[in-house]
Protein backbone atom coordinates (compact mmCIF):
# COMPACT_ATOMS: atom_id res chain seq x y z
CA UNK A 1 0.00 0.00 0.00
CA UNK A 2 2.83 2.34 1.09
CA UNK A 3 4.72 1.47 -2.36
CA UNK A 4 1.01 2.49 -4.64
CA UNK A 5 0.81 5.79 -2.63
CA UNK A 6 4.86 6.77 -3.28
CA UNK A 7 4.12 5.82 -6.71
CA UNK A 8 0.96 7.87 -7.03
CA UNK A 9 3.13 11.14 -5.61
CA UNK A 10 5.60 10.38 -8.13
CA UNK A 11 3.57 10.15 -10.40
CA UNK A 12 1.73 13.19 -9.63
CA UNK A 13 4.77 15.40 -9.45
CA UNK A 14 6.34 14.38 -12.74
CA UNK A 15 3.09 15.24 -15.00
CA UNK A 16 2.99 18.45 -12.41
CA UNK A 17 6.70 19.25 -13.69
CA UNK A 18 5.64 18.47 -17.01
CA UNK A 19 2.85 20.86 -17.07
CA UNK A 20 5.01 23.66 -16.12
CA UNK A 21 8.03 22.92 -18.56
CA UNK A 22 5.35 22.03 -21.28
CA UNK A 23 2.56 25.11 -20.85
CA UNK A 24 4.96 28.30 -20.01
CA UNK A 25 2.84 30.66 -18.00
CA UNK A 26 1.59 34.11 -18.98
CA UNK A 27 4.27 36.64 -18.33
CA UNK A 28 3.96 38.59 -15.35
CA UNK A 29 2.48 42.51 -15.76
CA UNK A 30 5.89 44.48 -14.90
CA UNK A 31 8.27 47.26 -16.48
CA UNK A 32 11.08 45.30 -16.73
CA UNK A 33 11.88 43.37 -20.11
CA UNK A 34 10.35 40.09 -20.75
CA UNK A 35 7.26 41.46 -18.17
CA UNK A 36 3.74 42.00 -20.14
CA UNK A 37 3.38 46.33 -20.14
CA UNK A 38 0.68 47.25 -17.62
CA UNK A 39 -2.51 48.42 -19.59
CA UNK A 40 -3.30 52.12 -19.46
CA UNK A 41 -6.23 54.47 -20.74
CA UNK A 42 -5.47 58.03 -21.91
CA UNK A 43 -7.12 60.43 -24.05
CA UNK A 44 -5.79 61.23 -27.27
CA UNK A 45 -5.34 64.70 -28.10
CA UNK A 46 -8.39 64.69 -30.09
CA UNK A 47 -10.28 63.98 -26.51
CA UNK A 48 -10.74 60.61 -27.68
CA UNK A 49 -9.98 57.68 -25.39
CA UNK A 50 -7.22 54.71 -26.38
CA UNK A 51 -6.16 51.82 -24.41
CA UNK A 52 -3.14 50.17 -24.55
CA UNK A 53 -5.05 46.55 -25.63
CA UNK A 54 -6.44 48.62 -28.61
CA UNK A 55 -3.00 47.72 -30.69
CA UNK A 56 -2.59 44.71 -29.36
CA UNK A 57 -1.04 42.58 -32.81
CA UNK A 58 0.93 45.53 -33.50
CA UNK A 59 4.56 45.97 -32.43
CA UNK A 60 4.04 49.44 -29.82
CA UNK A 61 6.47 52.19 -29.42
CA UNK A 62 5.58 53.97 -26.28
CA UNK A 63 7.61 57.16 -26.21
CA UNK A 64 7.07 59.69 -22.83
CA UNK A 65 7.73 63.15 -24.16
CA UNK A 66 7.63 67.06 -23.03
CA UNK A 67 7.38 70.03 -25.48
CA UNK A 68 10.10 71.51 -23.69
CA UNK A 69 12.41 68.26 -23.77
CA UNK A 70 15.37 69.14 -25.89
CA UNK A 71 16.00 65.37 -27.09
CA UNK A 72 12.42 64.47 -27.15
CA UNK A 73 11.99 67.03 -29.87
CA UNK A 74 15.20 65.93 -31.69
CA UNK A 75 13.39 62.10 -31.98
CA UNK A 76 10.30 63.22 -33.28
CA UNK A 77 11.21 62.94 -36.98
CA UNK A 78 12.61 59.35 -36.38
CA UNK A 79 9.17 58.48 -34.84
CA UNK A 80 7.11 59.61 -37.80
CA UNK A 81 9.50 58.45 -40.20
CA UNK A 82 9.17 54.60 -38.75
CA UNK A 83 5.63 55.39 -37.87
CA UNK A 84 4.82 56.32 -41.43
CA UNK A 85 7.40 53.39 -42.67
CA UNK A 86 5.66 50.66 -40.97
CA UNK A 87 2.23 51.90 -40.38
CA UNK A 88 0.61 48.07 -40.77
CA UNK A 89 2.26 46.93 -38.08
CA UNK A 90 4.05 49.40 -36.03
CA UNK A 91 2.35 51.99 -34.24
CA UNK A 92 3.93 55.00 -31.87
CA UNK A 93 2.00 56.18 -28.55
CA UNK A 94 3.45 59.21 -27.59
CA UNK A 95 2.52 60.11 -24.12
CA UNK A 96 3.04 63.85 -23.02
CA UNK A 97 3.37 64.61 -19.75
CA UNK A 98 1.01 67.58 -20.16
CA UNK A 99 0.35 68.18 -16.29
CA UNK A 100 4.18 70.30 -16.88
CA UNK A 101 2.86 71.89 -19.70
CA UNK A 102 1.57 75.58 -20.39
CA UNK A 103 -1.71 74.27 -21.66
CA UNK A 104 -3.35 71.09 -23.52
CA UNK A 105 -3.80 74.08 -26.31
CA UNK A 106 0.48 74.38 -26.34
CA UNK A 107 0.36 70.85 -26.80
CA UNK A 108 -2.24 70.91 -29.72
CA UNK A 109 -0.23 73.71 -31.49
CA UNK A 110 2.94 71.84 -30.99
CA UNK A 111 1.40 68.69 -32.49
CA UNK A 112 0.33 70.22 -35.54
CA UNK A 113 3.21 72.06 -36.32
CA UNK A 114 5.32 69.67 -36.04
CA UNK A 115 3.17 67.54 -37.94
CA UNK A 116 2.56 64.60 -35.14
CA UNK A 117 0.36 62.08 -37.64
CA UNK A 118 0.84 59.31 -34.94
CA UNK A 119 -0.86 59.00 -31.67
CA UNK A 120 -0.63 61.95 -29.11
CA UNK A 121 -2.09 61.02 -26.09
CA UNK A 122 -2.34 63.18 -22.72
CA UNK A 123 -1.00 62.43 -19.37
CA UNK A 124 -2.81 65.23 -17.69
CA UNK A 125 -2.63 63.49 -14.30
CA UNK A 126 0.91 62.09 -14.59
CA UNK A 127 -1.02 58.77 -13.80
CA UNK A 128 0.24 56.94 -16.52
CA UNK A 129 3.83 58.07 -16.16
CA UNK A 130 3.62 57.14 -12.35
CA UNK A 131 2.50 53.63 -13.36
CA UNK A 132 5.31 53.41 -15.74
CA UNK A 133 7.87 54.67 -13.18
CA UNK A 134 8.83 57.66 -15.80
CA UNK A 135 11.30 59.95 -13.84
CA UNK A 136 13.49 61.30 -16.89
CA UNK A 137 12.45 62.32 -20.78
CA UNK A 138 12.03 60.90 -23.53
CA UNK A 139 11.66 57.11 -21.95
CA UNK A 140 10.49 55.31 -24.25
CA UNK A 141 9.39 51.11 -24.20
CA UNK A 142 9.03 48.73 -27.09
CA UNK A 143 6.32 46.38 -26.57
CA UNK A 144 6.56 43.34 -28.94
CA UNK A 145 2.75 42.32 -30.61
CA UNK A 146 1.41 40.82 -27.82
CA UNK A 147 2.50 43.57 -25.43
CA UNK A 148 5.95 42.12 -23.64
CA UNK A 149 8.40 44.38 -23.09
CA UNK A 150 11.07 44.53 -25.09
CA UNK A 151 13.51 47.13 -24.52
CA UNK A 152 13.39 50.41 -22.57
CA UNK A 153 15.94 52.95 -23.63
CA UNK A 154 15.78 56.08 -21.09
CA UNK A 155 17.22 58.96 -23.07
CA UNK A 156 16.88 59.78 -26.59
CA UNK A 157 16.06 56.92 -29.30
CA UNK A 158 18.08 56.85 -32.50
CA UNK A 159 17.03 55.32 -35.71
CA UNK A 160 18.61 52.20 -35.65
CA UNK A 161 17.70 51.07 -32.45
CA UNK A 162 14.30 52.13 -34.35
CA UNK A 163 14.59 50.25 -37.19
CA UNK A 164 16.29 46.83 -35.52
CA UNK A 165 12.64 47.15 -33.48
CA UNK A 166 10.67 47.12 -36.32
CA UNK A 167 12.18 44.55 -38.48
CA UNK A 168 12.67 42.12 -35.86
Amino acid sequence: MKRIAAIAVLAVLIISAAWQALWPKEPEVGLDQGNKAPEFSLPLINGNETHLADYKGKKVIVNFWATWCPPCKEEIPEFKEISAKHSDDLVVLAINYTGSEASEEAVRTFVDSHAMKFPVLMDVNSEVLSQYEVFSYPTTYFLDEEGIIQKIQRGMVDRGTLEEFADS
